[in-house]
């Protein structure tokens, strides 16, 4: 996972502590603590009052998840999605993850040329197309998985619903389309870039501009 304080990867090592259940809820708190910032990263869990049914989680400390600024060569309209889905991130991971599935979506849409349809199926086109880098692939396809979409059939059909999440489905969302980013906007604009200062080069001794 990430740390919502640093930003470092790393293998988490979670250790759970029971609290208490009240009249709604039973509560759990999950720990652990970053390698690297060595700073303590806190979550509280609620479950069904079995104790055997997770029903959601939202951080309790940091309060927000640190997220690395996105380039400015991403589009508004994609880039406001994902700030928003980044800001409600600590209050609310199911109006995150429905923020980052509408995002993705739009995306597929519009940069992979994909056919409207819904969630699942236009996952299913992107990954026949070939046209993601196998990391990329992989992450588009683990979205079905850790969100459970055959349980959450509102999360492919409708995809800005606000409906219960999975374990770390908001955070992997978010990290997936800053994947998609980089791979369609991000590195073509700094390619062009250099292949303009290298044109600007080549006209200074009079050479032919690469095509």
């Amino acid at each position: 996972m990430k740390c919502p304080h640093c930003l470092t990867s790393y293998h988490p090592q979670e250790h759970i502590s029971d609290l208490e259940g009240d009249t709604d809820f039973y509560w759990r708190v999950h720990w652990q603590k970053c390698p690297s910032c060595r700073k303590l990263i806190i979550v509280l869990g609620k479950y069904d009052k079995s104790k055997l049914n997770f029903v959601g989680s939202f951080y309790a400390y940091p309060k927000a998840f640190s997220r690395a600024p996105i380039s400015k060569d991403v589009p508004d309209n994609f880039a406001r999605d994902y700030k928003e889905a980044c800001l409600v991130f600590g209050d609310s991971l199911k109006a995150s993850a429905a923020l980052s599935r509408r995002c993705l979506q739009n995306l597929l849409r519009e940069k992979a040329g994909i056919k409207p349809s819904n969630l699942s199926q236009e996952i299913d086109a992107v990954l026949q197309s070939k046209q993601l880098p196998s990391h990329l692939a992989d992450g588009v396809d683990a979205v079905r998985n850790i969100g459970n979409f055959a349980a959450h059939p509102l999360k492919s059909t409708s995809t800005g619903e606000i409906v219960d999440v999975e374990p770390g489905e908001a955070e992997w969302l978010l990290d997936l389309l800053e994947g998609l980013f980089d791979f369609y906007f991000v590195q073509p604009a700094v390619l062009k870039r250099k292949r303009k200062a290298l044109n600007k080069k080549l006209a200074e001794v009079e050479k032919p501009p690469m095509k």
